[in-house]
């Protein structure tokens, strides 16, 4: 097998950012609430020689490594926030939080950061070795969770003179991310009416909660009439109180609205916030409706897709030992076939003998499926030439966001997976350096991508980062 000069460089790192992730997912951390995990990156961007800002987009939680100048800039974007609820004893075949209601690394964000960096110092080092231009970053990114960081980040232009983006994620069968992903916006719908009580003088209340159940009455009858790829979900965050004789006089319900572009997100935004204006119309009551957070739809670029299923092609799957296949039936068994059919229909490729683990990267000639999901990714691909990578980090079929997820987060499988990832990545961004022309034809393929659409941020100008709204109360 021939071997790309850089993947040494990779290796050598392996055993410090293994640590990093472990360290991550041993400190769990929400949106915008990172504080250990962002310190933990920028300790080991210092180490390593990168100038770290802090405090970017005015995300305290948000960070920028630099190195090296005089060159194209390459940007690697990692992530570190963790999700509430999903607190999980490590390599362990059932549910068993370390904490109940405890935060948990069900997305595997803790080793999203930790290679995306593993990739970026390896990729400096094997720089100064060589002695090529170019400056490489680690974009450390919080609250990809619903919070949106990055596309906040690409509002206040932290990302104007990059030339190349690369990421990846966790996952169970390795392949390019290719195909896009659905723009969304979180949105906090409050209700104010007038308390009273409600057998005494039930006749001067004016119920908020009314004004909450008849919304999402109102939002569940237009599902039939939105496009087919579009999503709505809520959850209601303050129902008002818990005593149900005093009419509610205050109450709040968070909407996620989801699209396959931003415009068309922003056009079934507008048509559930006449719903709530309906219902406040229908109790009497008032409404505001605050955008805490937004992304955009994901494009794909073919030239770096294509430069990053070359080196995938040319390293070959993670090989994995019996033990490591043992490991991955027993949390298989945790699973249901649907779990494992739809991971394979994800990737668009047929069902490998029921094998555990993947033996094969996906081709380049499935079907882009893009991302189910959303991501804040999206944002930047609208702006910067944008590539990702799926990984090979867990038995095949674990669900995103499950407490198998989290059991698996300080697997041998994972952490092999993990420096998989960012040799891949390492080797994408060398290529890019190597042959500058690939930058021009990566820019030329958004540009084709776009058309003559522009960039439209899904967040309001004036709004800032939720970082009270999403971040815990400590």
């Amino acid at each position: 097998m021939n071997k790309h000069e850089v993947w040494e460089y990779v290796e050598k790192l392996e055993t410090r950012f293994n640590a990093l992730a472990d360290q991550v997912w041993s400190t769990p951390e929400t949106c915008y609430a990172e504080k250990k995990s962002m310190e933990a990156h920028s300790k080991e961007l210092e180490n390593n020689g990168f100038t770290v800002k802090r405090n970017v987009a005015d995300i305290p939680t948000a960070i920028i490594g630099e190195s090296g100048s005089n060159g194209p800039v390459i940007a690697f974007l990692g992530e570190y926030d963790a999700l509430a609820g999903l607190s999980q004893e490590p390599d362990i075949f059932e549910e068993k939080p370390i904490k109940k209601g405890g935060n948990g690394h069900g997305c595997g964000h803790n080793l999203l950061g930790s290679a995306s960096m593993q990739a970026a110092v390896a990729l400096r080092n094997w720089l100064v070795a060589s002695g090529i231009d170019g400056e490489i970053r680690y974009y450390g990114c919080p609250a990809e969770e619903g919070g949106a960081a990055k596309a906040f980040m690409v509002r206040e232009k932290a990302f104007d003179d990059v030339d190349i983006a690369i990421s990846w994620h966790p996952g169970s069968l390795t392949g390019v991310i290719r195909g896009s992903s659905l723009a969304n916006c979180r949105v906090d719908f409050t209700f104010e009416g007038r308390a009273s009580h409600a057998a005494g003088s039930p006749h001067l209340g004016r119920s908020a909660l009314d004004a909450v159940e008849l919304m999402n009455v109102g939002v569940n009858y237009i599902r039939e009439h939105m496009p087919e790829k579009a999503r709505i979900h809520y959850a209601i965050i303050d129902g008002g109180g818990i005593s149900p004789n005093v009419v509610q006089s205050k109450a709040k319900v968070r909407y996620v609205v989801r699209d396959e572009s931003t415009s068309k997100m922003l056009n079934l935004l507008e048509r559930v916030k006449k719903i709530a204006k309906g219902a406040a119309m229908m109790t009497e009551t008032k409404m505001k409706a605050r955008v805490l957070a937004g992304v955009s739809n994901l494009i794909y670029n073919p030239t770096l897709g294509d430069v990053m299923q070359r080196n995938l092609e040319l390293l070959g799957p993670p090989t994995f030992s019996k033990e490591e296949y043992i490991y991955a039936e027993k949390m298989q068994a945790t699973l249901s076939t649907d779990d494992i059919k739809t991971a394979y229909e994800q990737a668009g490729i047929e069902p490998l003998d029921d094998k555990p683990l993947p033996e094969s990267i996906v081709p380049a000639n499935s079907p882009a499926k893009g991302i189910a999901g959303s991501t804040d990714v999206a944002d930047v691909s609208w702006v910067v030439p944008t590539v990702q990578l799926w990984g090979a980090n867990y038995a095949i079929g674990t669900p995103f966001h499950s407490w198998q997820m989290t059991a698996q987060g300080k697997s041998s499988i994972a952490i092999k997976g993990m420096t998989h990832a960012a040799m891949v990545m390492a080797a994408t961004g060398a290529d890019v350096l190597l042959n500058k022309t690939l930058i021009k034809k990566a820019w030329s393929d958004l540009r084709s991508q776009i058309g003559k659409e522009v960039y439209i941020s899904p967040l309001l100008k004036n709004s800032k980062p939720p970082i009270k709204d999403m971040a815990p109360k400590l």
